[in-house]
């Protein structure tokens, strides 16, 4: 038993999302943490600030490392970060006397908002490929049924008739936006964090700048200023999340009240009840509305969490974790939804 329902016993069969909830696990985010570690200790050894023997050492124990999380967990209640004490594993783990030029010039928040940001990359290659997997099912229902003739509706009353295609290109065209914002936006969201304990990277002097472009480059992230405070490109990111499971959640909402009138729409594997065996309930239709209502809640927590104090905040990052990564998994989970109520649709209009 969890007390979310994306990775919950039976209530995940609903709304969780196995390939995107990877990307947000204790051992994900360890990973792309030690990645981390290792790519700093290469390009400081290159800019000659730290040994090239030690940053050896540091890369080879990262690449194998496995940390007792046990004591993660009780550190971090402590802490407030796990970063502390897992480079104190780190260190011991190091052969000696390497283990001091370990995370040399850092801080906790550089190590984890570059963590969640190298997972946010293999997140936006997802919904991409989700998205568009979305757009040529609907293509592919419109060939097929885009001719015939819907009742259209305003303010869910009988107007005037409409195609099927003019239906189907208000679910299609918003996410061709949702593509070309996703585009854009992934070029000013996946950028190192790299700025020391308060933005400044003192600890480097005169070759800061070169070894956090190099660290950029080394782990295929943008190169960028610290943004420790700055949290726009996050809440920027869980809006289009936002937005994407928003338009499912209008397909889900037209398909399920065109199940309703039962004239103008057969669907086949829909969900059965209990108590009424003849029934074909639009299961996945409705939970493309509840996803949709989900993520449009947790973008005003999104947007609390870019009141950052100062230099750096421990609400509202902390913040940033119960909530972006929920976001992310239910708009993954929206598109495959998609495709499935796709899939289900055997015909759509009249003739």
């Amino acid at each position: 038993m969890t007390v979310s329902p994306f990775d919950h016993p039976f209530l995940s069969g609903l709304f969780g999302d196995e390939e995107a909830s990877k990307l947000f696990t204790a051992e994900a985010d360890i990973r792309a943490m030690l990645s981390f570690e290792a790519a700093l200790a290469e390009v400081e050894a290159e800019a000659g600030i730290i040994k090239a023997g030690a940053a050896k050492a540091i890369s080879k124990t990262c690449n194998s490392f496995k940390p007792n999380l046990p004591a993660l967990q009780d550190a971090t209640r402590r802490d407030g970060v796990v970063v502390p004490e897992l480079i104190r594993q780190l260190r011991k783990a190091v052969p000696s006397p390497h283990g001091k030029s370990l995370h040399f010039g850092a801080t906790s928040q550089d190590v984890i908002d570059t963590s969640n940001v190298l997972r946010l990359k293999q997140l936006c290659k997802i919904l991409d490929a989700r998205m568009k997997v979305v757009l040529s099912a609907l293509s592919h229902l419109d060939k097929q049924h885009g001719t015939k003739t819907l009742m259209g509706r305003t303010r869910m009353q009988p107007a005037l008739p409409i195609s099927v295609s003019d239906r189907i290109n208000a679910w299609h065209a918003p996410l061709v936006r949702h593509r070309e914002r996703l585009i854009i936006l992934s070029q000013s969201l996946l950028i190192v964090q790299f700025g020391g304990p308060v933005g400044t990277l003192d600890a480097l002097g005169d070759k800061a700048l070169a070894v956090r472009a190099a660290l950029a480059k080394s782990l295929k992230l943008g190169d960028a200023p610290q943004w420790h405070s700055q949290r726009d490109r996050l809440t920027e990111f869980a809006s289009l999340l936002s937005l994407i499971t928003g338009t499912l959640g209008k397909f889900g909402m037209d398909i399920a009240l065109l199940a309703q009138g039962g004239d103008e729409i057969v669907l086949h594997g829909g969900g059965g009840s209990s108590a009424m065996p003849h029934k074909q309930n639009p299961v996945s239709a409705e939970l493309l509305v509840t996803l949709a209502q989900f993520n449009a809640v947790q973008l005003s927590g999104m947007h609390l969490a870019l009141v950052h104090e100062q230099e750096r905040s421990g609400s509202a990052w902390s913040l940033e974790w119960m909530l972006l990564p929920q976001m992310a998994v239910a708009a993954a989970a929206s598109l495959n939804l998609a495709q499935r109520v796709c899939g289900s649709i055997k015909s759509i209009g009249r003739e």
